[in-house]
């Protein structure tokens, strides 16, 4: 199976599990174990914040950096189809009493206007308070979209003009910052809390980490206990962030290059794809415009052995690059692909 369902499909590497197997571990809800410290401090610095705190997964990150920002009755403004929205089961209600306010985006992306305008002061009475705007970072359901430094600062810029809080969702930034070319601190830095995931394009088999002000994650260690996400010997799984950040940042590119290969392979095979709209390491595939449902797509794909994975577009699929896909596993499913597809292609 070429496997593009996700670039959470990895594989530990050798060297990856080498670090695992020989971690110096500690408790580390005491804040006693090296590596989970080596990892949030390394962390912090990477996003230009104060200090970083160390979770078991990204959506616990999310919801911990929202119950930071906000209190129960605030509204956080989001994309409609942003993470934290449709992939987090209500967690903003749940866990910190939030209402969502959606916003209709283009390529994951809204404007400054578009929040002016949401933007409610509240009152003692009748309205809820705006209290956040997250933005995600790259924005996964629109296929690994970027915001670019202008629209970052001008939504910081409008966050502060009206009092509110931003959050960046920021699972997938490091792509960014490598579409981008700059450093991932200067995304980060300007947000009150940003979120990063390490089980993605880093290769790691779990882990993220919210970070903000020192303030801020004092409060974000209380509720990672409440979530239950306190650990002991917690430095076996963060050593492998720690090999992450050495060894598998700088090679990010390569995951996007071969992106732009499969985008462009399948659009000159007749496949319905947008090879401009490739910006980081998702391809998005229409077999909606071939007559098929994402399902059938996915079940004519798998029985040629290519994993691609289903969107929250309706006929819309996704490709994934990822540390464990190779230049030939690009090659094999730009040849693979249309071969699937190919009876409702020819008819």
């Amino acid at each position: 199976m070429i496997e593009l369902r996700s670039d959470t499909k990895t594989q530990p590497s050798p060297g990856m599990r080498r670090a695992i197997a020989y971690a110096v571990v500690g408790d580390e809800q005491r804040r006693e174990d090296p590596t989970v410290n080596e990892l949030e401090s390394r962390t912090a610095e990477l996003l230009g914040q104060e200090e970083a705190v160390f979770v078991p997964t990204a959506t616990m990150a999310n919801e911990i950096a929202l119950q930071v920002l906000g209190r129960p009755g605030d509204e956080v403004i989001a994309e409609e189809n942003s993470h934290i929205f449709i992939s987090e089961l209500g967690g903003p209600a749940v866990f910190a009493g939030l209402m969502t306010r959606p916003l209709q985006g283009v390529a994951g992306k809204f404007t400054p206007d578009q929040v002016r305008r949401a933007f409610r002061g509240g009152d003692s009475t009748h309205s809820p308070r705006t209290a956040i705007v997250s933005i995600e970072n790259t924005h996964n359901s629109s296929g690994g979209r970027v915001w670019r430094m202008f629209e970052i600062e001008a939504m910081l810029g409008t966050c502060r003009e009206l009092g509110i809080s931003a959050h960046l969702d920021g699972a997938r930034l490091l792509n960014a910052a490598a579409a981008l070319g700059i450093p991932a601190a200067t995304i980060a830095g300007g947000f009150d809390t940003v979120t990063i995931c390490l089980s993605k394009g880093l290769g790691c088999p779990l882990g993220a980490l919210v970070a903000g002000s020192a303030e801020r994650m004092a409060e974000a260690r209380r509720y990672k206990h409440q979530f239950g996400g306190a650990m002991r010997q917690a430095g076996i799984v963060a050593a492998a962030g720690v090999y992450a950040l050495d060894h598998h940042i700088d090679r990010l590119p390569e995951d996007h290059a071969r992106a732009t290969r499969l985008a462009e392979g399948l659009k000159e095979a007749g496949m319905p794809v947008e090879p401009e709209a490739v910006e980081t390491n998702f391809v998005q595939l229409r077999v909606g415009e071939l007559g098929l449902s994402s399902a059938e797509g996915l079940r004519r794909l798998a029985a040629d052995g290519v994993g691609l994975s289903a969107t929250v577009h309706p006929g819309v699929l996704r490709a994934v690059t990822h540390l464990d896909v190779s230049d030939s596993d690009i090659e094999e499913a730009i040849a693979k692909i249309p071969k699937a597809l190919g009876v409702l292609v020819s008819a």
